[in-house]
């Protein structure tokens, strides 16, 4: 079948390529290995939208990162997902670090970041009411955001698809060879040709790239694990807490998430293993750790799961964007590390427009902008609620006790235009098996409802795509054997 774009990758950064692709009149599809989108990196990070101080000026990730940052507020609301512009803190623990933070300010300033100030003493402890004693100054950074990592990809799939991109999931590329024209692109599912490639394909991007490109990139898979708390503890506070970054990465953070959680993480590890998320006790120790001298008394015993993700980490230390030299019609989303996330909006209406004025593609007229779900049921207002079951008797049955998820937003996110087809699907897309008991409750039922609504036998449920299977036989069968 023949292509114009083929988006390799359903991460962040894979589903916002494809969304602003399909602002184009063009044949796009988007391959992704596993049986989802926003099934890698995407899963497993903080969820922060950075300010754009810590990147070197003139870098690809200060340009993006500042661009996507600035995007995000009007994207969230386009998407009807969920962000906050809660501000962040860089914070110092000694006088030694104060030249560093200062370093960071005319770093940001020279990006274009807006409102940086240092504050010293007891007014960053005023600030942020249990931060350390310990912290002696900080760099104020009020346009730091926070946003659901999950919400967002699955928003820009959905749109995507709704605006005529294909995704093809359970589609592991295995080769690319250019052609005559384009590329050909082998899979397990058969071979296909296309005029243009993108590679967004996260820690496998170098091995993308160097199928076609004598210029040879590497890339070091960097695992930062993670901890995250009970809402009850998500006040804890209110702005996301850096410590001085490192040659590693921005180090460990605590912070609020966008759904009224606590998180602490990530640590770094450079690994060879590409499929290295498992967490280790030396880790999540490690996190631990070095989150409790950034605030008092930190809530560890409200800790309710751990998880690891990987990073791409380039050997040239900066995204790897754009066509490379010996390779045209093939676009780099490469080495995308933290501000990943942050720059996703912004990366992927630079790589759409390159391959668009090279494919010469029109744009739609008929473009769909926005997309809308239904407004949380834990969120309703008691009114609502009464107005929704009235309409839809399946929002009085609750599935999720900890998250309050109802079967009626289950079913929604089992039909959206890229919908959940797991149990770590619907997870993601409705917060059920997130809470206290971490679906200690609701796995038999969502269970059912993925039976019923897909038409699948139960040994067919699984957590997340083939090899993952629940169940494995009927007990009542075996017993009569």
């Amino acid at each position: 079948m023949q292509y114009d774009v083929i988006v390799i990758g359903g991460g962040v950064i894979g589903c916002s390529i494809a969304r602003e692709l399909s602002r184009y009149a063009g044949k796009i599809a988007l391959f992704e290995r596993e049986e989802d989108v926003c099934e890698g990196t995407s899963k497993a990070n903080s969820g922060i939208v950075h300010g754009g101080y810590d990147a070197a000026p003139g870098t690809w990730k200060a340009k993006m990162n500042v661009a996507g940052s600035k995007m995000m507020a009007a994207l969230a609301k386009e998407l009807d997902i969920d962000y906050k512009q809660n501000g962040s803190v860089v914070v110092a623990f000694s006088e030694d670090g104060i030249p560093h933070l200062k370093e960071l300010l005319a770093q940001g300033v020279a990006n274009g970041v807006e409102g940086l100030e240092i504050l010293y003493g007891e007014d960053c402890q005023k600030l942020i009411p249990n931060l350390s004693d310990d912290v002696v100054a900080l760099l104020n950074v009020p346009s730091g955001g926070i946003v659901c990592p999950f919400s967002l990809t699955y928003a820009m799939a959905d749109n995507a698809a709704v605006n005529g991109v294909e995704f093809c999931f359970e589609t592991e590329v295995t080769g690319i060879e250019k052609a005559e024209e384009g590329y050909v692109i082998a899979t397990n599912r058969g071979t296909f040709t296309t005029r243009a490639v993108v590679n967004a394909a996260g820690v496998y991007s170098d091995v993308f790239h160097n199928m076609v490109s004598e210029k040879k990139i590497h890339i070091t898979p960097r695992r930062g694990q993670y901890c995250l708390m009970d809402k009850v503890v998500g006040g804890l506070v209110k702005q996301t807490i850096f410590q001085l970054p490192t040659k590693l990465g921005k180090g460990v953070l605590v912070t609020p998430t966008a759904h009224g959680n606590l998180m602490i993480g990530p640590n770094a590890e450079n690994l060879e293993d590409k499929e290295a998320v498992f967490t280790t006790a030396e880790g999540l120790e490690d996190i631990i750790r070095r989150a409790s001298l950034s605030v008092k008394s930190l809530p560890t015993r409200q800790i309710i799961t751990s998880f690891a993700g990987l990073r791409a980490h380039g050997d040239q230390h900066d995204f790897v964007l754009g066509e490379p030299e010996d390779a045209p019609y093939f676009f780099d989303a490469a080495a995308i590390e933290s501000p990943g996330l942050s720059s996703a909006p912004a990366i992927g209406v630079y790589i759409a427009e390159l391959a668009a004025e090279k494919l010469e593609l029109a744009k739609k007229e008929n473009f769909v902008a926005e997309r809308h779900i239904a407004k949380a049921f834990h969120q309703m207002t008691s009114e609502e609620r009464k107005a929704a079951i009235a309409e839809n008797p399946a929002y009085g049955n609750i599935i999720c006790r900890c998250e309050t998820v109802t079967e009626a937003e289950i079913v929604d996110a089992i039909h959206r235009p890229v919908g959940a087809k797991s149990l770590d699907g619907i997870k993601r897309r409705t917060r059920t098996g997130m809470g206290r008991c971490q679906a200690g409750f609701c796995t038999p039922k969502v269970t059912e409802i993925l039976r019923r609504e897909l038409g699948l036998d139960y040994e067919e449920i699984t957590k997340t795509g083939k090899g993952s299977e629940i169940l494995d036989h009927r007990n009542k069968e075996v017993a009569g054997k």
